[in-house]
């Protein structure tokens, strides 16, 4: 082995979904860096994965069943089982329908070499449609900067992140107790990689090495309207935390400031699109009066319900 590959990387898929399964595997394959495992975990799908999976002769792919699944709610659940199952010095954890560019863990390789121990590095990503065609690039970011700058990215400049964009130093996830388990992983991504990044910081590349499909099958296009709602109050409620720590950082505590003067309002309009989604969903007048009946035991005022309802009924 060539001492440009000293890294072991684990790549899994927590697996649900057929459909793209095989393209998702033959990128994998497909690296020009060779040291890696492939963890592909069934998570008790009723879709023939069996099948798929038995195609592929080689040693470094690994493939397990869950006897009961975590479904999407807690499909997190899965993306730990698949960390359980993993020997590489470095994880990814990548949607059953997304695809590594072929020279995504070589970058990787070459960006842990430019910025050794840190916990987590982020790929440049490509959004592709249901055909595999290219949509749009995500947002270029700094080669290297800390945790509330991120968090900043995130919240006013409405970066676009995935799990799969994410490579995590196994060690320190496992010693973090996984990924941060979020219904429906809304907000599990992030969450995992702001705690990775404490006092560290993150690494981002500048050249694509992920692609992330968009596709009506995706879990955030799915599930309980409620549960979404408490899944982002959540994510909201742990990043509250976050901001609330001390920065030694002078340029990140700046951004840490920033970013608790609006993360009130990100949340309120986080909110307002979630009813207005509810309404349009399901019913504009029922679920209006839904949310009036409920808004104290979900901490939303009258008024932020009836400006929700406004829009809804302009749009």
């Amino acid at each position: 082995m060539s001492t440009s590959e000293k890294y072991l990387f684990s790549v899994t898929v927590p697996a649900f979904k057929a459909q793209y399964l095989a393209e998702c595997i033959d990128s994998i394959l497909a690296q020009t860096y060779k040291n890696f495992e492939v963890i592909i975990v069934n998570d008790a799908s009723p879709q023939d994965l069996d099948s798929i999976v038995s195609q592929y002769d080689d040693p470094r792919v690994h493939y397990y069943k869950n006897k009961v699944g975590f479904g999407a709610q807690h499909v997190v659940g899965n993306w730990n089982k698949c960390l359980d199952y993993a020997n590489g010095n470095f994880v990814i954890c990548m949607g059953d329908d997304d695809k590594l560019l072929p020279n995504c863990l070589e970058e990787y390789a070459k960006l842990i070499a430019k910025y050794p121990g840190l916990n987590v590095y982020h790929a440049l990503t490509e959004m592709i449609d249901e055909n595999s065609n290219f949509l749009r690039m995500q947002e270029m970011r700094p080669e290297r900067e800390g945790v509330y700058s991120m968090i900043y990215g995130r919240l006013v400049n409405n970066r676009q992140q995935y799990i799969g964009d994410w490579l995590f130093k196994a060690d320190w996830l496992r010693s973090n107790g996984g990924y941060v388990d979020v219904p429906m992983a809304w907000g599990s991504d992030d969450l995992t990689a702001y705690a990775a990044a404490i006092g560290k910081g993150v690494a981002n590349s500048q050249i694509p090495m992920f692609q992330y499909r968009i596709n009506s099958q995706t879990i955030s296009t799915q599930g309980n309207i409620m549960v979404k709602y408490q899944a982002r109050n959540m994510t909201f409620q742990k990043i509250k935390e976050l901001l609330n720590k001390d920065c030694p950082d002078e340029l990140d505590n700046k951004y840490r400031l920033c970013c608790l003067d609006i993360i009130g309002e990100k949340q309120r309009m986080s909110t307002a699109g979630i009813i207005m989604s509810d309404m349009i969903s399901n019913g504009k007048f029922t679920r209006f009066l839904w949310w009036l009946r409920h808004h104290a035991e979900l901490g939303v005022p009258k008024n932020e319900i009836i400006k929700a309802a406004i829009k809804t009924i302009n749009k």
